[in-house]
């Protein structure tokens, strides 16, 4: 069995925090500077170490408008133009990591992803097995126009959010707006092209709309119950029905406010473990009434402190530990499996072209 996790910020840290994918989480831990940065907590080895054989890497920008900036996230967009180049440049780390990686596959098509599949069919072997990248653009503002959809189709991303925070196409989660006409007009050339929408980070009202119009897969790459923590960016037990009544999956993140109602980021990390992680699987399942619409999108890497993460993860090798407490809880095997990969599969081989 091997993980599918649905959301790391591969090339986003790379380019605002200078993030090293090829070198383990502790090392560059060492090299880190300043109380506000957040730590290191994934990279190629840490990963397949924790048997994820398959990520959604984002391209993410950030507006310089964006309220509560980071004194490290240096680089923002002024225009779409600034958003563009923000994103090629990630769009560029990703396919240099493919490059000079052996065990890194840009995953475009069918083949690449069967090809990243067969390297893990021995579990005993995770040495021999190839990681594949799919890339998710988390939010569209890098797109120009929606025409424009078929030029970052070619560059090689295979998933788009259309929106994480306010975009010329969405409204996002704490806002009321809907999808804008751009908004409605880009999911009809994405479904042209079969793309895979993820509604993670829209408003409710854009992800009602997104779900009602949108006939192609969908996800929610990472998206908490709000059952747990009453958030806007968590999704409502109706917008859950909804999704899975599209037969869609929604990646349950490892973010401990998000987890545990009366957890606050000045807690202890120890009060919140992975058993809480799957309080939210089982909701998501005792929701839908079955195991095939939720999965992880642990965001492991979303610039949270060290201890906004469960008190058992330190860094994403240990997002393996995921599938024993899914055990004690009473999933079997197969089920474990489904959540934990073959449930995000399903959306991808259902969008991705032929080759």
């Amino acid at each position: 069995m091997f993980i599918v996790d649905a959301q790391q910020n591969i090339a986003f840290n790379a380019q605002q925090l200078g993030l090293d994918y090829t070198r383990w989480a502790w090392h560059q831990r060492h090299g880190e500077s300043g109380a506000n940065q957040p730590p290191a907590v994934t990279s190629l080895r840490d990963n397949m170490l924790g048997r994820v054989a398959l990520v959604f890497g984002s391209l993410q920008v950030l507006s310089e408008s964006t309220l509560g900036l980071a004194t490290w996230q240096r680089y923002t967009y002024r225009t779409a133009a600034d958003a563009q180049q923000l994103a090629l440049w990630q769009m560029d780390y990703y396919r240099r990591l493919a490059d000079n990686q052996d065990r890194i596959r840009l995953v475009l098509t069918q083949s690449d992803l069967a090809q990243v599949l067969e390297s893990w069919r021995d579990e005993n072997i995770i040495d021999k097995g190839l990681q594949g990248i799919v890339v998710k653009m988390k939010g569209a503002e890098p797109i120009s126009e929606p025409k424009q959809l078929e030029e970052w189709l070619e560059y090689g991303v295979r998933i788009v959010a259309p929106a994480w925070r306010q975009t010329r196409y969405a409204g996002s989660a704490g806002f009321d707006d809907g999808l804008t006409l751009l908004g409605f007009e880009l999911l009809e050339v994405m479904a042209g092209f079969n793309v895979l929408l993820d509604i993670s980070a829209l408003s409710e009202r854009a992800s009602a709309e997104a779900l009602e119009r949108y006939e192609g897969a969908i996800i929610a790459s990472h998206s908490n119950p709000r059952h747990f923590y009453d958030s806007p960016r968590c999704l409502s037990d109706d917008l859950i029905r909804r999704l899975a009544e599209r037969d869609g999956v929604m990646g349950i993140m490892m973010y401990n406010r998000f987890l545990r109602t009366d957890w606050h980021p000045g807690d202890r990390k120890r009060q919140v473990n992975v058993s809480h992680w799957v309080d939210a699987v089982d909701h998501v399942c005792q929701l839908s009434g079955s195991i095939a619409h939720v999965g992880l999108g642990s965001d492991i890497d979303g610039g949270y402190t060290y201890h906004s993460l469960p008190s058992e993860i330190d860094t994403s090798s240990d997002l393996w530990l995921l599938r024993r407490a899914l055990l004690e809880r009473g999933f079997a095997e197969a089920e474990a499996a489904a959540i934990l990969g073959g449930n995000m599969l399903r959306k991808l081989n259902e969008s991705l072209p032929d080759g």
